[in-house]
């Protein structure tokens, strides 16, 4: 088995949870006919409190398993390295057990007490039991990733996905065509198919476990193994040191969420109308956070792989080495994620008119969407800061960035509902991010876009400028067709238009420049090579 490179690690992790992603969209569309704003409200509860539950659960482990056993191995401790790993394991399998157990004793007292809703109730007892194998699966990722082979944990989460959707699709289905007005029933039965998608990535896991260890016995030992027996104690001390400054950054996406469809209710009763509401909290969860969270697939899949790379060459003391992949990681994120975040958030009406059943929340999707650019920025800075061994950065800057947020959310929400809510948790990724590359300045030699800030802005604003131009043509065009297709029409035209306009800016502008350009990899080049040879030709002209 090779190790996989920062790029490759990345494009990996990327495809995989793009499929994931489309995938999970793929389960809410058919979920949105099936429900009615009550069912989704049951189901998005569940399935908020089951994704919390996870990342506490694993306690942030996986992460600091990477960056602990790429460290061990870079310097020759490879015993040490599987010590850590055990003892990952170990910690996930009582894990699961515990927040199986708990999260199906209290599902009343949290959909009663908490959520207000006490149907909610049986849906997250049904998505409890796959709690049972995620934390395991997600240690085993966690060493996947620090030993640099991240192919099992896309195929993993490929499979999962696949399992979970058909089963939740199946059985949500099944219940509504016994009694369609059984919102509680069919909320229910999405939410068991996490299970099933446990299952099957579990397995997967499992055979590439046993297919590395064959491989680690054939590979000659080129360095002499200098590890010591370690306590489990001791062990532990040092992944709690390292996860829980993890979990309190990794926890900030998915708890602002959480606030967030909490928040929609408690904070506008009184202020606006209950149709209005349950409509807010129906779109939030269901259409804007499903969209919005397509432009943080390679962010995600960055801040998973960037982690082993980074810790190994701060293991070796390669301060130059650690800038450039610092560096490289954020450009990486930044260039890719501002056009997709443009195409899903100028052109949300037509994005959420052709996936859901209606376009209505529109302006919801599109404010949260638009937000997500700065939540890429603040997950990847989190991961580089981590592996400089600098997570408590992250975790204050995170902590304080949430406090914001609530602040702000109790002072907008009575005023401007939704939207203010929305603001609030933007305003938050803003504030973790700015301090997280104030510290990466002073920690490390890290270099984003420096003069290049202005024509960078320069491109995002021509852009989302001609997207919305685009949009509204298009949708004049084809008011005479059905809506679907005028929807279809206008993405494709929009995507059309962005994949060429976008790149051609960024290389006549002089945001990216011939040097960086050979860095990339060659499917990357292949695209940009036609733009930078008509600025060549515009320059000798």
């Amino acid at each position: 088995m090779k190790k996989d490179t920062l790029l490759k690690s990345t494009l990996i992790l990327a495809a995989a949870a793009l499929v994931a992603r489309a995938l999970g969209i793929f389960q809410r569309v058919p979920l949105d006919y099936l429900m009615d704003d009550l069912g989704n409200i049951y189901y998005n509860n569940a399935n908020s409190i089951y994704l919390l539950l996870l990342i506490v659960a694993t306690a942030g482990i996986p992460s600091a398993v990477s960056k602990m056993v790429s460290g061990r191995y870079a310097v020759g401790r490879v015993k040490e390295a599987q010590q850590v790993y055990r003892a990952a394991l170990l910690f996930g399998a009582v894990a699961g057990v515990v927040i199986t157990v708990g999260l199906w004793l209290i599902a009343p007292v949290i959909a009663t007490s908490i959520l207000k809703e006490p149907e909610a109730a049986s849906a997250i007892r049904a998505i409890a039991p796959s709690l049972l194998l995620f934390p395991m699966i997600a240690m085993m990722r966690g060493y996947f990733q620090g030993r640099q082979f991240v192919t099992a944990g896309g195929i993993s989460q490929i499979i999962e996905q696949i399992l979970r959707v058909l089963a939740a699709v199946i059985i949500a289905y099944a219940v509504y065509s016994v009694n369609p007005m059984n919102e509680e029933g069919i909320a229910s039965g999405a939410s068991l198919g996490s299970v099933f998608g446990s299952v099957g990535a579990f397995a997967v896991m499992l055979y590439y476990a046993r297919k590395l260890k064959a491989s680690d016995r054939l590979e000659p030992q080129t360095q002499r193994d200098t590890s010591r027996s370690l306590r489990l104690r001791a062990i532990y001390k040092e992944l709690f040191n390292l996860s829980i400054p993890v979990v309190m950054t990794g926890i900030t996406v998915q708890l602002l969420y959480t606030l967030d469809n909490f928040m929609i209710k408690s904070l506008t009763v009184g202020h606006f109308e209950q149709a209005t509401i349950n409509h807010w909290a129906a779109v939030y969860g269901m259409n804007a956070q499903s969209i919005a969270g397509i432009p943080i697939i390679l962010a995600v899949a960055l801040s998973q792989s960037i982690i082993p790379h980074i810790s190994s060459a701060h293991a070796l003391k390669d301060g130059e080495r650690v800038g450039n992949q610092a560096s490289l990681a954020v450009r990486i994120a930044l260039f890719s994620g501002m056009p997709v975040v443009l195409l899903l958030g100028v052109g949300a009406y037509s994005v959420n008119g052709l996936l859901f059943e209606k376009p209505t929340g529109s302006q919801i999707v599109a404010m949260l969407t638009l937000g997500t650019i700065f939540q890429i920025g603040m997950m990847v800075t989190n991961s580089i800061l981590l592996g400089i061994s600098e997570p408590k950065k992250a975790t204050m800057h995170a902590l304080t960035g949430v406090l914001l947020k609530v602040v702000l959310s109790f002072a907008l929400a009575p005023f401007f509902g939704v939207y203010g809510i929305i603001a609030a948790t933007t305003v938050c990724f803003i504030w973790a991010l700015a301090f997280n590359l104030l510290s990466l300045r002073k920690r490390s030699r890290f270099k984003l876009l420096g003069k290049r800030w202005v024509p960078f802005l320069l491109t995002v604003g021509i852009a989302a400028a001609v997207l919305a131009l685009v949009e509204w043509a298009v949708l004049a065009v084809c008011s005479g067709l059905p809506a679907k297709v005028a929807f279809f029409l206008s993405c494709g035209v929009m995507g059309g238009a962005l994949l060429v306009l976008y790149p051609a800016l960024l290389v006549y502008l002089g945001v990216v420049t011939a040097e960086e350009i050979s860095t990339y990899p060659k499917p990357v080049r292949r695209l940009l090579a036609p733009f930078m040879k008509l600025r060549s030709r515009r320059a000798a002209d």
